[in-house]
């Protein structure tokens, strides 16, 4: 059934790809090259259960946090469309709703700190020391969770809206806080574990008053903001219930993406310290990777709302095409790069020799992971500017499911080796699924006019 939508179109070009994508990398790589200091820093104290309580310690909270993600995925998706169709104020009200839940959900979890402890030591089951080192990390850091979903809300708005310079700024000012409180807590103070994350906590605080004063100042200040708020319009029911609906799925969707990777460190952590400390110091490398990728699903996730938004096919499709070139260039030049200067970087990240050697010999199988999992960060771009947020839950959901049997059949018969193999069986079986399910509904998303 067709519309008389109205049509606004646009051009796609290479620079306007960059534009968006340089920008976010830069915001993104900082978040990754945080782990990558707070691993350095704790790794060099000489201690693999310390190490080790920090790696679950931040799984924990990224897990954690990712069930809220879809403040920041689904706000930027429905900004993005809001700018397309040219909405007068710029998405206003999908941020101040993504907000006010951040706020209670941080509140939330705060609350519940002690029973998602526990979860999480009954789920990893770390070894005494480490399980010691991951206590003390998370009763630390669970104070940052109010100001980390408030920046997920704000970024949200920031990237739906192109401003990916802006958004670069305040992930950049909020992970130089956080890299130099580390620094300082942990070897100035001699603060160990809790000085790793009460730095995150610092930084998350800081960068969240500058994104909020930046929201009210696009505005014009707190009472102009206000002011472009009627009465009743943010318990609007038809938004609300679209809102939890997006956030549902993109909710059990980041709940799959996290069980994935928590699967794959409590299988690491069942087969020794050493293993689960080298596969996180790979891990961490991979998600350097990845999170250059993630510029690049920034501009396919923004240009593919917009173009949504502007009813205008051809926009899509050539921020399609466009995405997956540069996406595959990303990942070959940066596996190649990871490669070459893999055995600098372990060594540098810690002092252990037996950590360092095991790192080194499943170095290659990891460095593969930058080919197989390219298309499935793209098509989360598209999927997330599209808001096609049920596509996005089953598809993960089925390609969790492929994890699993994998990571339960492939280990026993090859060790470590099978369980990156898993991964890669997960990577591959998301980017398919994807693609096929996208393929089906493009001619859908978009109405004659």
């Amino acid at each position: 059934m067709t519309t008389t939508r109205p049509q606004h179109p646009f051009t796609v070009r290479h620079a306007d790809v960059w534009r968006i994508a340089l920008p976010a990398s830069i915001a993104f790589i900082t978040e990754p090259l945080v782990g990558l200091v707070d691993i350095t820093v704790i790794g060099r104290l000489g201690d693999a259960a310390l190490l080790g309580g920090l790696v679950l310690g931040a799984l924990v909270f990224d897990v954690l946090f990712s069930l809220a993600y879809f403040l920041r995925i689904g706000t930027a998706g429905l900004v993005a469309q809001a700018v397309g169709a040219r909405e007068a104020r710029d998405g206003l009200l999908h941020v101040a709703r993504a907000l006010l839940l951040g706020v209670l959900l941080g509140v939330l979890m705060i609350a519940l700190a002690a029973p998602i402890l526990w979860a999480a030591v009954a789920l990893l089951a770390p070894d005494a020391g480490v399980e010691a080192a991951l206590a003390d990390y998370f009763h630390w850091r669970i104070w940052s969770a109010p100001f980390a979903l408030i920046n997920y809300a704000l970024l949200g708005w920031f990237y739906g809206r192109a401003a990916a310079r802006t958004g670069m700024l305040l992930q950049l000012l909020l992970h130089l806080i956080d890299i130099v409180l580390s620094i300082w807590f942990v070897h100035g103070l001699g603060w160990g574990v809790p000085g790793a994350a009460f730095g995150t906590v610092i930084g998350q605080a800081v960068a969240a008053a500058a994104g909020l004063g930046l929201l009210a100042r696009h505005y014009g200040g707190v009472g102009a903001l206000l002011a472009r708020i009627a009465p009743g319009e943010l318990r609007d029911t038809h938004a609300i219930r679209r809102m939890v609906g997006l956030s549902r799925d993109l909710m059990i969707r980041s709940m799959a993406l996290m069980g994935a990777y928590a699967g794959f460190a409590a299988l690491g952590s069942r087969l020794g310290e050493v293993p689960l400390a080298a596969n996180a110091v790979l891990l961490n490398l991979l998600m350097v990777v990845g999170f250059f990728l993630d510029g690049i699903a920034q501009a396919a996730e923004q240009l593919s709302g917009k173009a949504l938004g502007a009813n205008w096919r051809p926009a899509f499709e050539r921020t399609y095409g466009l995405s997956m070139l540069w996406g595959l260039a990303i990942a070959m030049g940066l596996g190649l790069c990871w490669y070459v200067g893999g055995p600098w970087v372990i060594g540098a990240m810690t002092t252990s020799e037996e950590v360092r050697a095991y790192a080194l010999q499943y170095l290659p199988i990891a460095v593969l992971c930058t080919l197989t999992f390219m298309p499935a960060f793209v098509f989360d771009g598209i999927l997330i500017g599209t808001t096609q947020n049920v596509v996005m839950r089953n598809g993960m959901v089925l390609s969790l499911g492929v994890f699993i049997v994998a990571a339960f059949a492939l280990p026993p018969l090859w060790g470590n080796w099978g369980l990156w193999g898993a991964l890669h069986c997960w990577f591959v079986a998301r980017g398919l699924i994807y693609w096929g399910a996208l393929e089906k509904r493009k001619a859908r998303l978009f109405a004659a006019g």
